[in-house]
């Protein structure tokens, strides 16, 4: 494993996540979409940050970018679908998988591609909150002028000390198991914390 900050805060965050050329340059673009509270999230983030600590590529293995948005004033899949449509023009360029999805409608279509329900969101940081592992819970707006935030609700100790803890706002053991496997799998220093046998 290389080496990283053990104590990392909001803006030695950043500085890592934006050696990955991809995550600040859609962050940069973020903001021309004009979606509300747009967030850039997940594995572009979390996964750049164990990228650089295994000594690869800060965008090695990373299949998609994701980006929250929420507007509960037109929860259609058309909706939807024109703001898909619209960040694909504007990051046409990029060699990477932008995704797209507003939180406000996840839980129209969450049971039937996961076979549980999803309560109905209240905001993107909602659904940021109930992602499988505490450490991934991440994300980052990009407002004017390049000011960008971190959301980051259980800090970062789990991230920087490769802990995959499930969260207990979601709950489903064999979704979280698969998950940490899948990870395991990329990064071996990843571990299993708060996870009891059975």
């Amino acid at each position: 494993m290389g080496t990283l900050r053990v104590t990392l805060n909001a803006h030695l965050f950043l500085q890592q996540i934006n050696h990955n050329g991809f995550n600040r340059v859609i962050l940069e673009r973020l903001p021309r979409l004009n979606l509300p509270q747009a967030h850039l999230v997940a594995g572009c983030l979390f996964q750049t940050i164990w990228n650089v600590q295994a000594g690869l590529a800060p965008h090695h293995g990373i299949m998609d970018y994701d980006v929250f948005y929420f507007d509960e004033h037109d929860v259609s899949y058309e909706a939807e679908d024109h703001a898909i449509r619209r960040a694909a023009a504007l990051f046409a360029d990029l060699p990477v998988r932008v995704e797209l999805r507003n939180q406000a409608r996840v839980h129209l279509w969450y049971e039937q591609r996961f076979g549980r329900p999803c309560p109905q969101l209240s905001s993107t940081r909602a659904g940021i909150d109930r992602f499988l592992i505490l450490a991934t819970c991440v994300g980052i707006t990009s407002g004017p002028g390049g000011a960008h935030e971190v959301y980051a609700p259980h800090g970062f100790s789990d991230l920087v000390g490769g802990m995959l803890r499930p969260n207990p706002v979601h709950g489903d053991r064999a979704l979280f198991e698969a998950k940490a496997r899948s990870y395991q799998e990329r990064w071996p220093w990843l571990h299993l914390c708060g996870v009891k046998a059975g």
